[in-house]
């Protein structure tokens, strides 16, 4: 099989495709890839010790897995330093930075369901790897391939690897960026939501700090995620939203599997969407805390982050699809947020990497502070923008079909359901820009016959309508 990295990492099933074979030899192209770099002296890391940061999530043979990395990476001339205990994906990245390491492997597959698993390399700066370091890994790896490459490794799970505890530098992180005096004085009822992942003993512990009284769900370890995708949508989040509309929690925050994205309840039990808790953070930071910059969304992202920038007088910036173009903005100039819509954001003076925990203590800072709900909130800032309906349909469509559709689409449209196109934007997949701020956007898959479609309009009736237009145009 050939080994590739899509938009966040290498992912397969386990024992299937991920197999500690496969791994072994993942893990070998990226210590080529790093010990080239080490070797030039333009590169950031060419002075560094060679530190590599490991982890894992809570998935099956998450430690062995790692284990077998460090084996690799030790007998390659580098230094593996693994966590103690499974670590969220943001924790890994400041780790990285406060060590000043060479990179990072993460052994995660995110919201995945339990039967797969991944492998993520973040480079130096705590962000995941860009494409074109992951094309010089995978031609590396190729390399190693083709030349029947293989690693005579200990026992599965015998190989020793120092550890260590990455909690302390994080909390100490979270406390400079966090208002936990202000949470502390609101003393808010919380309902967090864990997923059995690695946000346990993360984002409970720092708001016991404020004395919150705080109700946890699923905070054990579990492999399996209690049978469920471990992913803060609305679904993952129901049992949460139910509590909460009991009257029993003021908010509910959630994380997934590796705690980089974020699932937030309002008072009511209605979840709050990530394009509307990015566009209440960017709110939040620039009129409480006076912060200054741009913000960054990717290309299906809702456009409410705009009208909310055009609003507070802030630029805008729009990527591709994936944090660690959002992640490379960040480190070139002043970003007050970055965000996109599946979940994942950042601010300034933080990792360029998506942080879950640090999302969630951010939207009880604000209810905190501002003694109100997020819905009450977003209905104060749309009587000045207006209303944002977003929603996401996949499309199966023929492999056949495929190649003809990305050709029709490719060559832009005068129209969609009669709504002339006022813009056609190709950075990321086709995005079809319509009047009034509306817009639709359509992304191939890279891995399956489907096609993803983005709508966004200005009510509920008109995004129901486009949505059926795309279901028709794909289907055609």
């Amino acid at each position: 099989m050939k080994i590739r990295f899509g938009t966040s990492g290498w992912r397969a099933l386990i024992a299937h495709d991920f197999t500690f074979e496969n791994v072994r030899l993942a893990v070998q192209g990226i210590a080529d890839y790093l010990n080239a770099e080490r070797k030039n002296s333009r590169s950031p890391i060419a002075q560094r010790k060679p530190v590599v940061i490991l982890s894992h999530d809570t998935r099956f043979l998450g430690v062995e897995f790692s284990l077998a990395a460090a084996e690799v990476l030790a007998a390659n001339g580098l230094t593996p330093l693994l966590t103690e205990r499974d670590a969220p994906t943001p924790v890994i990245a400041h780790t990285i930075r406060v060590r000043k390491a060479i990179g990072g492997i993460n052994m995660t597959a995110s919201h995945n369901p339990a039967e797969w698993q991944g492998l993520k390399f973040s480079t130096f700066n705590g962000a995941p790897a860009t494409p074109d370091a992951t094309s010089l890994i995978e031609a590396a790896i190729d390399r190693r391939q083709s030349a029947g490459w293989t690693f005579k490794g200990a026992i599965v799970g015998t190989y020793s690897c120092k550890r260590i505890d990455p909690a302390p530098d994080y909390f100490k992180q979270i406390h400079k960026l966090i208002d936990f005096a202000s949470i502390k004085k609101a003393r808010l009822n919380i309902a967090i939501e864990l997923m059995y992942g690695t946000g346990r003993g993360y984002l409970d512990t720092l708001l016991a700090e404020t004395g919150a009284k705080l109700t946890l769900f699923h905070d054990k370890l579990d492999p399996l995620f209690g049978g469920h995708h471990p992913e803060p949508n609305a679904d993952g989040m129901a049992e949460i939203s139910r509590f909460v509309r009991s009257g029993k929690a003021q908010i509910g925050l959630g994380l997934d599997g590796d705690a980089d994205r974020f699932g937030i309840v309002d008072k009511d039990g209605t979840w709050l969407t990530p394009n509307q808790i990015l566009a209440l953070t960017l709110y939040h930071l620039k009129k409480n805390r006076g912060w200054t910059g741009a913000a960054v969304r990717t290309v299906p992202t809702s456009h409410q982050v705009d009208a909310v920038a055009e609003l507070l007088g802030v630029k805008i910036h729009e990527t591709p699809v994936g944090f660690k173009y959002i992640g490379a903005l960040m480190e070139s100039e002043p970003i007050i947020v970055g965000g996109e819509e599946s979940g994942g954001l950042s601010i300034k003076g933080h990792v360029p990497e998506k942080d879950g925990v640090l999302a969630c203590l951010l939207m009880a800072e604000l209810v905190a502070l501002e003694r109100k709900s997020l819905g009450q909130i977003l209905r104060e800032l749309e009587k000045q923008t207006g209303e944002f309906h977003t929603t996401r349909i996949n499309v199966t469509i023929a492999p056949d079909k495929k190649d003809a559709l990305l050709k029709r689409l490719g060559a832009g449209l005068d129209s969609i359901d009669g709504i002339v196109v006022q813009q056609f934007v190709t950075t990321d997949g086709y995005k079809f820009l319509l009047p009034k701020r509306e817009w639709v956007a359509f992304r191939a898959s890279g891995t399956e016959p489907v096609f993803r479609c983005y709508v966004e309009a200005k009510s509920a009736r008109q995004m129901k309508r486009l949505a059926n237009a795309c279901q028709t145009l794909l289907s055609c």
